[in-house]
């Protein structure tokens, strides 16, 4: 009787086993396919007008494709990637040397592209008589050493812009009094839009086309020409940010938007990134008025 009950116990003990081996495989089977179900990805809030862009048509063209996209600062959408709460990210920059090690202890490999190119704009208010800085007199600005009382505003701390300014001035506090950060590029904008002693720093995506919550605010402030007073070719020269300054690098201040794709499969991730440096996809940036990784070609008829 003993020996029974005891092969009884180890059926049932069995018989668990493989219910919760199920249940588990269950778990772990993805969400998603190349074209329908759904995934979770993060992006540098920074560029959430032409990122929209892009998933809109993209959930137009899969219509059982359903990518989520959580905008953060740029630190809050690298710190998600190294604690594994998503796979997917865009950011205005590859991962360092660090970072890659952190992916490669977890077996995980990052699939980088890069897809598009931003300017970084300065504006001013209407009302104000500057139409023109030198990109030494924009570092002065930002290290304090400017003779100037005009404040500097910019999106938040953590942002990908603040990073970058402070490459661009090699001051990594940026804590002078006249500078300030705000919490999104829509602040700044309407900051600026009210305050004519002001110059706001901002992606060049935010000025084409906004949304009507801002746009309003846009027409009350104009981009300042920047002259790179170093340059080889044009030091006595002011550029504004337009696709043709970016492609032939007279506009300064620019910088890249990359996909880092992490999942390592060909879900919807894959898909996205993929979509992203179509034609199609490409096509969308270069409508934004921000400048595409590769110009898509144009068919001209000739008629006679």
């Amino acid at each position: 009787m003993k020996i029974k009950f005891k092969a009884l116990l180890l059926g049932l003990t069995v018989l668990a086993a493989l219910q919760s081996c199920q249940q588990n495989t269950k778990k772990a089977a993805p969400l998603d396919s190349f074209t329908s179900g759904t995934a979770k990805f993060e992006a540098d809030e920074s560029f959430s007008p032409i990122i929209d862009e892009e998933l809109y048509v993209f959930k137009a063209m899969l219509p059982d494709a359903n990518p989520v996209i959580t905008y953060k600062p740029e630190a809050e959408v690298v710190n998600s990637l190294m604690n594994d709460k998503t796979r997917l990210i865009i950011l205005s920059r590859n991962l360092d040397t660090a970072e890659l090690g952190v992916l490669k202890r977890r077996t995980l490999v990052a699939d980088v592209n890069k897809f598009a190119i931003d300017a970084v704009a300065l504006i001013v208010n209407q009302a104000s008589n500057d139409t023109t800085i030198s990109l030494g007199e924009i570092k002065s600005m930002l290290n304090g050493k400017s003779k100037t009382d005009k404040s500097i505003v910019f999106d938040n701390p953590n942002s990908s812009l603040v990073r970058y300014l402070k490459t661009l001035s090699g001051n990594n506090e940026l804590k002078q009094k006249n500078i300030y950060a705000l919490k999104s590029s829509k602040e700044v904008i309407r900051y600026i839009s009210t305050h004519p002693d002001a110059i706001g720093i901002t992606g060049f995506n935010w000025l084409n086309d906004p949304d009507k919550d801002y746009a309003e605010a846009v027409d009350k402030v104009k981009i300042v020409g920047v002259k790179d007073e170093n340059s080889k070719t044009n030091p006595n020269e002011y550029f504004k940010p337009s696709q043709t300054t970016l492609v032939e690098h007279t506009y300064p201040l620019s910088r890249s938007l990359y996909v880092i794709d992490c999942t390592g499969r060909k879900g919807l991730g894959a898909s996205f990134a993929s979509f992203l440096a179509s034609e199609r996809g490409q096509r969308i940036i270069l409508k934004s008025g921000l400048l595409p990784d590769s110009i898509p070609s144009r068919e001209i008829n000739i008629t006679h």
